[in-house]
């Protein structure tokens, strides 16, 4: 008898988490809303989110940390922007309010090719995406275009290499069957250096594997 290889069981999740579709990707997003919420709420904590702060979330999922960030940026504008028309449309339904009302756009596109002007935004948040990146250094510097001077750009994830988690084990054991760009903490710091970023900070929760980098556009 014929038995299905590990690789087989493991690649239909991996893809689904890199960009959901049909119904088991809705499923997905639904489920990523709820388990990335403690882990972005971490991650946000490391930052000043201004009420009149115009913020565009890269790879925005189901959309959760949007609503979080509009319930923040009272007076200013949340957008959101993933490549997924599954996560696209759970994101609308997510924060339907807010889209009617103005405070909130989701867009559909890439990391690799933005959608806006340079200069747009006083903050970029990347939650549990950059690894899936197709270009990751290309996409730091796609998003350093698009802030402003002074502006910030977080990258907030619950896995990163040489973490001393179950997970993180697992990923880095599986790393060459998932594509992911899966960084350690120095590497994380020399993808915002080398992409032009100033005052880069990488906080780790060591003992959750948790991970949050962050850095700034120059001021001209």
């Amino acid at each position: 008898m014929k038995t299905k290889s590990p690789v087989a069981t493991v690649r239909i999740p991996i893809n689904q988490c890199q960009k959901p579709s049909g119904w088991l990707g809705r499923f997905i997003v639904w489920n990523m809303n709820s388990r990335h919420s403690k882990v972005t709420d971490w991650g946000l904590s490391h930052i000043t989110v201004k009420p009149q702060d115009t913020i565009l979330d890269v790879g925005c999922g189901g959309g959760k940390t949007v609503s979080k960030l509009a319930a923040i940026a009272t007076q200013g504008k949340v957008f959101g922007l993933d490549y997924s028309d599954v996560s696209i449309g759970v994101a609308r339904k997510v924060n339907a309010h807010s889209i009617e009302t103005g405070r909130v756009e989701i867009h559909e596109g890439s990391i690799s090719a933005l959608p806006f002007s340079a200069d747009s935004f006083d903050l970029v948040t990347a939650v549990e995406t950059h690894f899936w990146w197709p270009d990751l250094p290309g996409g730091m510097r796609e998003i350093l275009r698009v802030l402003k001077p002074g502006g910030t750009l977080v990258l907030i994830a619950e896995i990163y290499r040489g973490a001393a988690t179950k997970t993180a084990q697992l990923a880095e054991k599986y790393i060459s069957r998932t594509g992911m760009k899966f960084l350690s903490i120095d590497e994380h710091h020399g993808l915002f250096a080398d992409a032009g970023y100033s005052d880069v900070q990488i906080i780790t929760d060591s003992g959750k594997g948790w991970i949050c980098g962050i850095g700034k556009k120059l001021s001209t």
